[in-house]
């Protein structure tokens, strides 16, 4: 049996996918397959390296010295072929903190910020709670899958935008953006002088075929114009530990945001368990990491095949994440319908794809980072809940 098969127990572990159910879906009986970590361990190597630096049983400040970034430079080289540098490296407890230090860094009180919807929940909430204003470069579907509208993107840039925060891979509709897309983008921002915050904290999450290219890699001239932020969290299953950084090729960006994060009181470094599960992950977790990706796409082709002949109910085609986008607009309920649907006849916890944008009202989120049996319960129980309708 794989080690991703294995069925792991997380209650009473304060997981918030699993301890929190009756505060989110205020239920007990739903599955949850919503917020985005995995069911599974992190590598035993990582584990091994947290369990002997607890033995060690002293927790003082933490640096993070040039063997922590090496293996950072290693890794980006190594799995994106982008060779970076460790002095452009800061760190910060996640990607969204160094959003929320590179908005305030980066634009002024009621400038525009450019998002492309329907998009991750926070990338609203980091531009809202410094009085910014969100300007949306709507993705289209075309022949189930999302791609970019150039002419709107453009012509929004045009309208005054400062920033725009790239989702790349993005969540949550799966796409992993082919390299003229990104070329385009880059192009656009760098015409119209805009900065792009790129979050790209699912970069090593994707299935056969595909090619993550972090936009900075492009070009020296865009990687002067870009904040790339990257984590080792939804990779390794590490969210818990709080372990992120920003690559800033341009020294004064660089400096500007790590000053950013000094007066906002966040500093720039990692904690003890932080620093060592991030140091292990990319040391030795390449080979738990391409098995996962197997599992991953095994899990994603499963699903899409249960519903592939239904009428009612969609699998948007992806290319990455382990996030699924799936496209209920057929059972004809609004955005609380779908959801108390979810909730009480299927008993599944999925994310309402409202949250992401209003254009996704009709769509679910599901999180198939999980064995086998919990996803095959999880489509099960969804499909008997719509038969019964």
């Amino acid at each position: 049996m794989s080690i991703f098969d294995e069925v792991h127990d997380r209650l009473n572990t304060r997981s918030m996918k699993w301890d929190m159910r009756h505060l989110v879906f205020e239920s007990e009986d739903v599955l949850p397959m919503w917020v985005a970590d995995m069911d599974f361990k992190a590598p035993k190597e990582v584990n091994e390296a947290l369990i002997k630096r607890a033995e060690h049983g002293i927790y003082g400040y933490t640096a993070v010295d040039n063997e922590v970034k090496d293996s950072i430079v290693n890794w980006v080289k190594t799995r994106h072929n982008w060779g970076i540098n460790r002095e452009w490296l800061s760190f910060s407890k996640g990607v969204v903190t160094t959003l929320h230090m590179a908005i305030r860094a980066f634009t002024e009180v009621n400038d525009k910020v450019l998002i492309q919807t329907p998009v991750y929940t926070p990338f609203y909430k980091v531009i809202e709670a410094h009085d910014r204003k969100i300007v949306k470069n709507p993705l289209f579907k075309e022949d189930n899958y999302y791609k970019i509208d150039f002419k709107d993107f453009e012509e929004k840039l045009k309208s005054g935008v400062k920033a725009f925060i790239l989702c790349s891979p993005h969540n949550p509709v799966g796409r992993v953006w082919k390299k003229e897309e990104l070329e385009e983008m880059a192009r656009l921002c760098l015409k119209h002088d805009v900065v792009i915050l790129s979050d790209e904290i699912h970069a090593d999450l994707v299935f056969n075929g595909e090619k993550h290219i972090p936009i900075a890699s492009l070009s020296d001239e865009i990687a002067a114009n870009t904040i790339t932020c990257m984590a080792p969290s939804k990779t390794f299953n590490l969210a818990g530990l709080e372990a992120s950084y920003a690559i800033t090729t341009d020294k004064e960006k660089r400096e500007k945001l790590i000053d950013e994060f000094n007066k906002q009181g966040h500093g720039n470094g990692l904690n003890t368990m932080a620093n060592t599960a991030l140091e292990a992950a990319y040391k030795y977790g390449a080979p738990w990491l391409n098995e996962l990706n197997s599992v991953l796409e095994g899990h994603k082709n499963y699903v899409t095949e249960q519903l592939e002949n239904r009428t009612d109910l969609k699998v948007t085609r992806s290319e990455g994440t382990y996030l699924l986008w799936i496209d209920c607009s057929a059972l004809n309920l609004n955005a609380e319908e779908l959801k108390q649907f979810m909730i009480h006849q299927a008993k599944v916890g999925l994310n309402t794809g409202i949250d992401y944008g209003e254009e996704a009202a009709q769509f679910m989120r599901m999180n198939i980072a999980c064995p086998r049996a919990t996803i095959e319960e999880g489509v099960n129980r969804i499909i008997e809940a719509v038969n019964n309708r």
